[in-house]
């Protein structure tokens, strides 16, 4: 009886669902079907968005059609007229009467973009500088070209024309991409008026690529509005002596060598100093919290750049962030620093880096030698107490092989400079000095922000040894500094970062 009951339960439910059922089934059909005929279309078979714009046009009304034209026409009398383009129609291989078959090329796409900005300044009432990537391919082989143009915004139909000439400052470095910075220079003073407008930049290929086609892109890099412009800015004091402008920070970098780093670079530069830190993926949660305090007292800028990750320039595009930095603050630090936040730079007790930059003064840029640290030994005196030891406190072992050519790494007065690199600056009006020895140098600690471990994997007491074919000497230099750098954390931001992890 049970079982009847049951039966009968599950017949009623496939009845009560018949229709649905039906088209499920139906469905399921139709999905096979088309399975089964795509395998039979040739590979190359593509729809694309502008096939389904195609179709869609064909489907407009006539008064849509006219409305459409009359705005296109409005638009269009209002700017330049595009570049010429490829032809969209397929030319086919020909037969000449000779007997010789001519072939035919189609291009598809672009392999890179024509430009790609990240910034553009002011460089003074008549001059300006763009920030960016070109393509590397196009820029080597080819002969790119730029123009500028000046709109003001009360009188747009009286543009004004600039000379434009471009600098490649990464020495060959980049890859898909290279870095490009644009100098403009107007014949006047634009926006003299303050009544505000635009800058264009004019990027054409100039038949790099194809030389069938110059194709021109119009791009407005920068606007002023009414009131925007401070023309005393070029003119007046800096609002800091001296300015860190950071490389692109990325991967799994350790928060306590961050902490050392900030706590010993504010202390070295003082009151009147600014951080601009970017983030090209490396500033995590953990390093967040050790900028915040420094950031909250107006020392640190934090930028976020991780989009320049989609574009394959050399080493996270490190030449164009540093050229960016030094166009966006040029006119706010007397001196601008460019080193790694694995380097420390020191000068000796005796003097201070106001006495020292004084002293060079007369110099446009100049470098700064090297101490390479062994960071792997420390001294056996801190066994069981490393953990407790900051980074640049327990590396005591100066490499001091000799004949190598050390990386060095440099400071310019920004005003003075057109565009800029990650060891030194080849762009600048003024003297470049190299001879500052004995003055200023700076310790490097290679590899050790990018370990969230305990450096020291090997422990010595002796004063001279030697690793890997390498001659380390005890140098305790910045070891006698830690204490002094550490009071000045607590006294500035208490406490705060006192359980910071590696």
């Amino acid at each position: 009886m049970a079982k009847d009951r049951e039966r009968r339960m599950y017949v009623g439910v496939i009845f009560n669902y018949a229709a649905e059922l039906k088209l499920f089934l139906s469905a399921l059909l139709l999905l096979c079907a088309l399975a089964t005929i795509l395998q039979f279309l040739p590979s190359r078979f593509t729809l694309s968005i502008s096939d389904l714009r195609s179709c869609s046009a064909t489907q407009d009304s006539p008064s849509s059609s006219s409305s459409s034209s009359s705005l296109s026409a409005t638009l269009h009398s209002s700017i330049p007229p595009p570049s010429p383009h490829p032809s969209t129609s397929l030319p086919t291989d020909q037969l000449l009467p000779n007997g010789i078959l001519r072939r035919v090329f189609r291009p598809y796409g672009a392999a890179a973009y024509n430009f790609i900005t990240m910034g553009a300044y002011r460089g003074g009432v008549d001059n300006f500088a763009i920030v960016g990537l070109a393509s590397k391919p196009l820029h080597v082989f080819g002969h790119p070209t730029y123009q500028c143009q000046w709109i003001p915004l009360l009188h747009p139909s009286n543009p004004i024309n600039a000379s434009a000439f471009k600098i490649l400052p990464d020495w060959g470095y980049g890859r898909v991409y290279t870095v490009v910075v644009v100098n403009c220079t107007f014949p006047h003073p634009v926006n003299a008026d303050n009544q505000g407008g635009k800058l264009l930049l004019y990027a054409s290929t100039s038949g790099g690529g194809d030389r069938n086609f110059n194709l021109t892109d119009t791009i407005e890099v920068l606007t002023e509005s009414p009131g925007g412009m401070n023309a005393s800015l070029f003119t007046s004091s800096p609002k800091y002596d001296y300015l860190y402008c950071g490389s692109s920070l990325y991967g799994n970098l350790s928060p306590q060598r961050v902490r050392e780093w900030l706590a010993y670079h504010i202390r070295l530069f003082g009151v009147r100093s600014h951080f601009v830190i970017h983030d090209a993926g490396g500033v995590h949660e953990e390093v967040l919290q050790v900028l915040k305090p420094w950031m909250e007292l107006g020392y640190v800028t934090l930028q976020d750049i991780r989009e320049e990750e989609r574009f394959d320039g050399y080493y996270h595009n490190q030449f164009m962030v540093v050229n960016d930095c030094l166009h966006r603050y040029k006119f706010m630090a007397k001196w601008m620093f460019f080193f790694d936040i694995d380097e420390f730079i020191y000068v000796p007790p005796k003097s201070t880096i106001k006495s020292v930059l004084d002293s060079l003064s007369d110099y446009a840029q100049f470098t700064i030698e090297q101490m390479p640290m062994n960071s792997k030994t420390c001294l056996t005196e801190d066994a069981g107490r490393t953990h407790r030891k900051w980074g640049f406190e327990k590396l005591v072992y100066k490499d001091v092989k000799r004949g190598i050519r050390r990386d060095r790494k440099y400071a310019v007065q920004p005003r003075r400079v057109f565009a800029t690199g990650v060891h030194m600056s080849e762009n600048v009006a003024g003297k470049t000095t190299h001879k500052t020895e004995g003055k200023i140098k700076y310790f490097h600690y290679h590899g050790t922000i990018a370990h969230r471990r305990e450096p020291c994997r090997s422990l010595s007491n002796l004063t001279q040894l030697t690793l890997d074919d390498t001659p380390f000497l005890l140098d305790t230099t910045m070891r006698l500094v830690a204490p002094a750098v550490k009071r000045f954390e607590l006294k500035m931001i208490g406490s705060r970062l006192q359980a910071t992890r590696q």
